[in-house]
């Protein structure tokens, strides 16, 4: 018989496309999907195949442990200052890791020390209720780390930095020409939280009420990063999660377009939502497992936010948070199965390394730049042995 007597039934009809805002300009690239994460909690694989978008880095003055400064060609990317003491000693709860672990309810899922280079890695993440964590630094910690399918706040101390005689050790951006902006949690309730943040002695930019924006506040954390809390658009108990969930990474870039095609043709992330206003833009970008139309409240957004105009003007580029004087935002980092094969990519694309490889003492990570020169470290998920270490020597 003919197809239009056959009894097979025709194909369902495609599903519909996500919803999107109208775009000004128009939107630059469709949305990339990245393979499904594994649902085991300790040590879950994470997207395997697919770059995960894994942390933002933030340089502290205050830790748990202080003493000495980290020497040699590690200074240049952990961008210490010079400072040292002799003595370490114990900071407590008044420390930056404490406070984004009492207020903002986050978990330090693995801690790294190097005592010889005289620093410490602190990663801290929004955890759903009930899921298991290793001890941070056992082997099944930095197993846990390195497949992780989520986003961490990766903190990371200079032994010594408390120590500065200014009193001051990092710059935490917003200043003219700076490109870092500010970290994110969502919560349930703005005003609310802002309440209680404010109880409990923390200091604000702006409180939900003030300025032309109201439903929003930005908060100061103890080296005077820039934490905005906004409220996110479901409850968070019926995705698993207390009050406080880490929301995204803003930085300001001069041309979408650029930094759009690095970070969804290169490393695996799906553009989530586009804003557009009289003279700005902001790009949402996220990690987003296959079958979903966005990303879970535990994986937070890169946000990218764009003056209008600033891609017309060739002389115009942004502080990257590693240029002497204003180092504090360190860079942003992506897990991928192979490092090398990850950065051969890159440069046949044009675009250039920071690290190779086989760069330093630290072989088989690497870091890239992306088109506004932004530090983006590619990590080998699940490491190079059995305790995950992401690099060998």
């Amino acid at each position: 018989g003919s197809a239009t007597h056959s009894s097979t039934p025709p194909p369902p009809p495609p599903p519909p496309p996500q919803r999107r805002l109208p775009p000004r300009p128009p939107l630059l690239h469709p949305p990339r999907r990245a393979s499904a994460p594994s649902s085991t909690h300790v040590a879950p694989l994470s997207h395997a195949g697919t770059p995960v978008f894994l942390d933002a880095v933030l340089r502290i003055q205050r830790a748990e442990k202080d003493g000495g400064e980290a020497p040699g060609a590690l200074r240049e990317c952990l961008g210490a200052p010079d400072v040292a003491t002799d003595d370490a000693q114990d900071q407590g709860p008044e420390g930056i890791v404490a406070h984004y672990q009492e207020r903002y309810g986050m978990r330090l899922v693995d801690k790294l020390d190097f005592p010889d280079m005289k620093f410490s890695l602190y990663f801290l993440a929004s955890v759903k209720n009930g899921v298991q964590t290793p001890e941070p630094g056992t082997k099944e910690a930095h197993q846990f780390l390195w497949n992780f399918p989520g986003t961490t706040l990766e903190l990371t101390h200079n032994w010594g930095t408390e120590e500065a005689e200014s009193g001051v050790a990092y710059h935490p951006g917003n200043e003219k020409g700076d490109g870092f902006g500010h970290i994110a949690f969502a919560c349930d309730d703005v005003y609310e939280a802002s309440e209680e943040l404010l109880s409990s002695g923390v200091d604000f930019k702006k409180k939900p009420d003030e300025g032309r924006m109201k439903g929003l506040a930005f908060a100061y954390d103890p080296d005077s990063y820039w934490v905005e809390i906004v409220k996110n658009p479901e409850p968070l108990a019926d995705k698993g999660y207390n009050k406080f969930t880490l929301a995204q990474t803003m930085l300001r870039v001069k041309d979408p377009k650029a930094s759009l095609k690095f970070y969804m043709d290169h490393m695996g992330m799906s553009l989530v939502r586009e804003k557009h206003f009289d003279d700005f833009s902001l790009y949402f970008l996220a990690t987003v497992a296959e079958g979903e139309t966005g990303p879970d409240p535990g994986n937070p957004v890169l946000e990218l936010t764009h003056n209008h105009g600033t891609e017309a003007d060739p002389e115009f580029k942004h502080n990257t948070g590693n240029e002497d004087g204003k180092k504090g935002f360190g860079h942003v980092g992506f897990l991928v199965d192979d490092v090398y094969a990850k950065c051969e990519e890159l440069e046949k694309a044009g675009y250039k390394l920071k690290k190779e490889p086989d760069g330093g003492s630290m072989k088989g990570l690497a870091f890239a730049l992306d088109p506004d020169g932004y530090w983006v470290e590619i990590i080998k998920r699940g490491g190079y042995d059995d305790a995950a270490t992401p690099y060998f020597s």
